[in-house]
């Protein structure tokens, strides 16, 4: 079975792992706390052929704090993936949703654009139980789906 893995690399983000086959879901969890588990979870889908990383930056008004941890957290993601010698395509969110047509709309909200996100994840993924967690990673996975192809 070939795999995509689909990382949003947020502290509310997300895994998702897609049979490149046939678009199915095989597995999906919300981002690991531990880089042990990141690891483990990493390992348990070392034969992905590859990995599509949401490319992601500290954002202004964000604390220097958050913002720190939010870089090592992308940096736990890069070294597990790449230590189970799983190739790593970065993508950018304005890549992944304008392929997907689910870039934001003028005057919406955060709030309304995630909840279109994952309204979307539901649809693709009908049989799942899909959270705001785990939503762009699912989207993201079925991105590189539709890339690798």
């Amino acid at each position: 079975m070939r795999k995509i893995i689909g990382i949003d690399p947020g502290q509310a983000g997300g895994i998702a792992v897609i049979d490149m086959d046939n678009g199915k879901l095989i597995e999906v969890t919300p981002m690991p706390q531990t880089i042990h588990d990141m690891s483990d979870f990493i390992e348990r889908h070392k034969d992905a052929c590859c990995a599509y990383l949401e490319k992601v930056h500290s954002m202004p008004k964000q604390g220097v704090a958050s913002s720190f941890k939010f870089g090592q957290n992308y940096g736990y993601v890069q070294m597990a993936v790449a230590c189970h010698k799983i190739r790593c395509i970065d993508v950018t969110p304005q890549m992944w949703q304008q392929t997907l047509s689910i870039t934001s709309k003028k005057n919406e909200s955060k709030t309304q654009h995630k909840n279109r996100m994952k309204g979307l994840a539901q649809k693709l993924f009908p049989t799942e139980r899909i959270t705001l967690k785990t939503s762009d990673a699912l989207l993201i996975a079925y991105y590189g789906y539709l890339k690798e192809k």
